[in-house]
């Protein structure tokens, strides 16, 4: 698939991997809206879940992702609940596409794809996923052959003085020393509060990590904000920047193939 296509249906209901938790007041922002890194939060924490109620944590105990698409389709808002379906839909012997499903009982609706890959602890390279855990996977799987695309190819713009610093926290640092996935949605928060239309109907936020950052290491993030032709739907990209270095980039636009909507 690529950055203008649906993400891939659930083969069959009742397949995959659930879990649910309430929405708590930290999860939303002043309108009572789920933040994206609320979101990449939950997409974690289902991953972990999944990892220790099987084998996987005996067999495939490491994994990162490369790239994170978050469908919202209808914005789930507090107070609710939320259920997390999560399943298998590409995958190859190093690498998967996970899908996770967030519906609400209030009625949201949020479609999550993370490529996952399968790192060898020792080494943290790519490595086999076990024969075990490629079976579970094909269950669900209706692709096997995938391979890693990159879908946000625009080049980082030059520096200027419109970059905005990005301070990384000690609490934004997982356990391998690199700033965590979840903590570069802040950022896009931030940015989202001077662009409230991108996300006041149906869109799309990607991210795609291109290299890991180090504690103590200094972040600035350029951006770019395209109005939109006449139809009106803007897109916001962002480009976080290590010493001249592109490692994070993140687009946000409409919903592909939603009514109205062009990506």
């Amino acid at each position: 698939m690529s950055l203008d296509q649906p993400l891939a249906p659930l083969p069959q209901e009742g397949m995959g991997f659930a879990s649910a938790w309430p929405v708590r007041a930290g999860d939303v922002d002043p309108y009572n809206r789920l933040r994206f890194d609320t979101v990449a939060r939950y997409l974690q924490d289902i991953a972990e879940e999944e990892l220790h109620a099987g084998f996987f944590h005996r067999t495939d105990p490491q994994w990162i992702v490369r790239r994170t698409v978050i469908d919202v389709v209808r914005p789930v808002l507090w107070p609710d609940r939320v259920r997390l379906q999560r399943w298998c839909s590409a995958m190859s012997t190093r690498w998967t596409n996970m899908r996770v499903r967030i519906t609400s009982e209030n009625g949201g609706l949020i479609e999550t794809e993370g490529f996952w890959i399968n790192i060898n602890e020792m080494t943290n390279r790519p490595t086999r996923i076990s024969d075990e855990g490629l079976a579970h996977l094909a269950r669900t799987a209706t692709e096997h052959r995938l391979r890693w695309r990159p879908w946000l190819v625009d080049p980082t713009p030059p520096e200027s003085d419109t970059e905005l610093p990005f301070p990384v926290r000690a609490t934004d640092i997982d356990q391998f020393n690199h700033v965590n996935n979840a903590a570069y949605w802040q950022a896009v928060e931030h940015f989202l509060v001077d662009f409230p239309k991108l996300v006041a109907g149906p869109h799309r936020a990607v991210i795609e990590y291109i290299a890991p950052v180090l504690a103590r290491q200094h972040i600035s993030v350029r951006s770019r904000y395209e109005p939109g032709d006449r139809t009106g739907h803007p897109v916001l990209r962002l480009w976080f920047v290590v010493g001249g270095t592109t490692t994070t980039t993140v687009r946000i636009g409409p919903l592909p193939g939603n009514p109205g909507n062009s990506a």
